[in-house]
């Protein structure tokens, strides 16, 4: 793999921690590279997914069945972008779930 870009892809996985739609959304603007798109739009719409996921659990949250839910997508959403991050450092090409065969 080349390392010109796995600053950029380590960023987008990273973003999930600190700005999960703008680094993304600009990336996907700013940089040419087909690879970076990719995994820009792919790690938007994880977050995007996962936002309405936690969302609609938080609401279910009332009736008991939204707290396993909750719990669920929560860690989801904090251990995907590290495995991400794992992937790329080890120089492999990392698709987030939920989102890898829309991209």
């Amino acid at each position: 793999m080349e390392n010109n870009n796995m600053g950029l892809k380590i960023l987008v996985h990273a973003s999930a921690f600190f700005a999960p739609f703008l680094v993304p959304f600009i990336l996907y603007l700013v940089i040419d590279d087909s690879e970076v798109k990719r995994l820009s739009i792919q790690a938007l719409l994880f977050q995007l997914i996962m936002g309405a996921l936690i969302f609609i659990s938080a609401i279910l949250v009332i009736v008991l069945i939204g707290i396993p839910m909750l719990i669920g997508f929560g860690l989801m959403t904090i251990i995907v972008p590290i495995i991400g991050i794992v992937k790329t450092l080890q120089g492999e090409t990392y698709n987030y779930p939920i989102v890898k065969r829309w991209f």
